[in-house]
């Protein structure tokens, strides 16, 4: 019998994994879920910092390292880059048999070259190269500085998974890089068969901001609000959806497609829903649609795995509402621009924050082993 999670492979949507340990990998955990239905895998500095900082499994590489002289900063690289290097080989049979559609790992540039578009690209080369896995993807962000990031990787045939997407105009932004970056990679005699992204568009970020900002109202008398709650950032997303079908359905890609070049496909990313008086399901369900991925945490997966889902295809179903709660927003004053463009500074200040503690965790467990070592 098919899982729910093989059940929604089966509409044309890819279900990813936003999380990844050593120890998952080792003990054969990650294998499983790829059994049951994953078929690729996500990271970014928070994850990577629970794993390596919340467990033994790495005690012995940092030891190593630390006494190799490494840098805080080489130590989780190399760290980070084996544990992907693992999972983008257990994931390996699914790329192959997909001929590259599919069965890919994610791993993050620095977050703190975000603003700088140079540094981003030979981040990105050297971690592309580093790594050395067809099935890999570099995570860069939707900043100004990383969307023309994206366009000279692509180029490059690097795979990109351009990240923190809030914006409908961002969004825009993306796609155009993506298929200059095909047209320049075209131009260069590369091979648009061996190239592939996604564009990471975030949900539950935006009920989040926007329900906050409903709440206040309501509590000054606007019950008629109360509708509208966890509702933008389902409607966003179905935009977005409409906006994929409009851009790659053009002739410009269309050249492009005819001579290999696949989709980049929407990914759906923050996917756990935050506010409990919603079904924990509701970006799951709300969001399946073809040529698109719904990369989840592990509380997602389990709760799908338990419940099960009547998988169909449902980000193309109630388009005019998902319009009305957008001009419904901005009549009660909330600007979805204003929303996200600060949900896109404050989540790359998150990461960059995350990396800095991942660092700081790094050092001082390796303080920690040098001295019980020097004990013992």
């Amino acid at each position: 019998m098919a899982t729910p999670i093989q059940k929604i492979q089966e509409t044309g949507q890819s279900v990813w994994y936003d999380n990844i340990s050593r120890g998952m990998i080792e003990s054969g955990e990650l294998q499983k879920l790829i059994d049951s239905g994953i078929t690729g895998l996500t990271s970014n500095p928070t994850i990577f910092q629970k794993a390596i900082t919340g467990s033994s499994d790495y005690d012995a590489a940092l030891d190593d390292l630390a006494k190799a002289g490494k840098s805080d900063s080489e130590i989780f690289e190399a760290l980070g880059i084996a544990d992907i290097q693992a999972a983008a080989d257990l994931l390996r049979s699914i790329f192959d048999q997909t001929r590259g559609d599919d069965g890919y790992a994610s791993f993050e540039v620095n977050p703190h070259l975000a603003h700088d578009t140079d540094g981003t690209i030979e981040e990105a080369r050297r971690l592309f190269a580093a790594i050395d896995r067809p099935n890999v993807m570099i995570k860069v962000p939707a900043t100004p500085e990383g969307i023309p990031a994206v366009k000279q990787l692509i180029g490059e045939g690097i795979n990109v998974n351009v990240t923190l997407i809030f914006s409908l105009e961002s969004y825009k932004q993306v796609i155009e890089a993506y298929i200059s970056g095909l047209e320049l990679l075209d131009k260069n005699d590369g091979k648009l068969s061996s190239v592939a992204s996604v564009a990471s568009f975030f949900v539950s970020r935006v009920d989040t901001s926007v329900d906050t900002l409903l709440k206040e109202r309501i509590a000054e008398g606007y019950d008629i609000l109360k509708p509208l709650i966890g509702k933008a950032a389902i409607a966003n997303a179905k935009m977005a959806y409409q906006t994929f079908k409009l851009e790659f359905g053009r002739g410009r890609f269309n050249d492009l497609r005819d001579r290999g070049a696949r989709v980049q496909r929407p990914l759906w990313a923050s996917t756990s829903v935050k506010n409990p008086d919603l079904d924990d399901l509701l970006y799951v369900w709300n969001l399946i649609g073809v040529n698109t991925v719904n990369t989840m945490p592990q509380v997602t997966i389990d709760t799908l795995m338990e419940r099960g889902i009547d998988a169909r295809q449902t980000i193309d179903g109630a388009v005019d509402t998902a319009k009305q709660v957008e001009r419904w927003l901005k009549k009660v004053g909330i600007n979805m621009d204003v929303v996200t463009d600060k949900l896109l500074a404050d989540g790359v200040e998150a990461f960059a924050d995350s990396y800095d503690a991942l660092l700081a965790d790094i050092r001082a467990k390796c303080e920690k082993l040098t001295a019980a070592a020097g004990g013992a």
